[in-house]
């Protein structure tokens, strides 16, 4: 049986995911799954190095190290939870933890830290990782890349398909009916990250628990619509962003003073909600069925929200295609692993805007 791990931190930074993956079959089969609860000092480590600071360099270097500990932590947690042998593991897909994200610019780049060489060294397993560079080097964006795993396992013929992915910025996936069209994907904006940061700042947590905060709340419309008036949100694709650009400072040079916290909250479920449902209208307006991953999901206000905003009853959760919606970036990337060492491409051009097809990543042999 061909496994291979696949390995995600993403915006929230509240957790490694790690997954044992075969692709023997058409569909993906998730073997096991282990989740690496990241700690508080850990995680405000990491949101400091998102913005310029003192001492970067000693202070990435070290995290870079740290990080990539707790990666290979996590592989071999997953093995022994699954009754697995490194021996048995093809390779390892590891996306690392981003720091900074810079897509424009005259060199654009895209910094996940988690040295993939500690990795390979510590599990023995072939590991695979800086996946987004090479697609900036062929003039992308680098980002969204979950699109082309979701053309994989999500197309079908026939219907017009869109997947959400909430994390802490949220991202789209337009799968055309029409076998021929070209998906497309991008970066709608903030997910979960702003409610995240909100939260934790007046109530010391790291989410919004069931999204029960937002809901004690009302919507502040002049908040709301100065902050869609960003002009993030009227770019056209291919584009990407990042908790770099949508921060806590960001937010409140919208807030005023009088405002109540939980209105404010309420107000970024609302952002979140309008900037994925605007994005779906203009990019996909004969669209069937919309489907979504990543832990948004389980804020009920926000999925009521799309519901009402796109049609009740068109939106689901990938569970109902096979693959649960907390794992799949996590298998994403242990399918981007696969591409690698197969010597095929995995970009999507017409989703991050680069020049060809490429194969992504570097490979860090075991």
């Amino acid at each position: 049986m061909d496994k291979y791990i696949g390995l995600m931190s993403g915006t929230s930074m509240d957790a490694i995911d790690a997954v044992l993956v075969s692709f023997e079959a058409s569909t993906p089969r998730l073997l096991a799954h282990h989740n690496l609860p990241l700690d508080d000092p850990l995680r405000a480590e990491l949101t400091a190095l998102q913005q310029p600071g003192m001492d970067e360099l000693n202070r990435t270097a070290r995290l870079d190290g740290q990080m990539a500990h707790l990666f290979a932590r996590a592989v071999m947690e997953l093995l022994q939870q699954a009754g697995c042998q490194a021996g048995e593991i093809i390779a390892i897909g590891s996306h690392g933890q981003t720091i900074r994200h810079i897509p424009d610019g005259d060199l654009p780049t895209s910094f996940q830290i988690g040295d993939p060489n500690l990795i390979a060294e510590l599990t023995g397993i072939t590991t695979v990782a800086d996946f987004r560079r090479r697609d900036m080097a062929a003039g992308g964006q680098g980002a969204p890349l979950v699109p082309a795993f979701h053309q994989q396992v999500f197309r079908a013929e026939g219907i017009n398909r869109v997947i959400v992915n909430i994390g802490g910025i949220a991202n789209i996936t337009v799968l055309p009916a029409d076998q021929d069209a070209a998906v497309i994907g991008f970066d709608t904006g903030p997910g979960n990250g702003l409610m995240d940061v909100w939260i934790h700042k007046h109530l010391g947590k790291n989410f919004d628990q069931n999204g029960e905060w937002a809901a004690q709340g009302h919507v502040n419309p002049e908040l709301l619509a100065a902050m869609l008036k960003d002009p993030y949100f009227s770019l056209p694709p291919p584009k990407s962003t990042g908790k770099e650009y949508f921060h806590l400072d960001w937010l409140e040079k919208h807030v005023g003073k009088k405002m109540l916290a939980e209105d404010v909250q309420a107000s970024l479920c609302e952002l979140t909600a309008i900037s994925i449902a605007e994005a779906i209208k203009q990019t996909a307006p004969a669209t069937d069925e919309i489907f979504v991953c990543g832990g948004g999901i389980y804020n009920p206000g926000l999925q009521q929200r799309l519901q009402d905003l796109l049609a009740p009853g068109k939106v689901a959760s990938t569970e109902n295609l096979g693959l649960s919606p907390d794992w799949v970036e996590a298998t994403c990337f242990a399918w981007l692993a696969k591409q690698t060492l197969h010597r095929q491409t995995s970009n999507l051009p017409s989703v991050t805007g680069a020049r060809h097809e490429v194969i992504l990543g570097g490979i860090f042999w075991g």
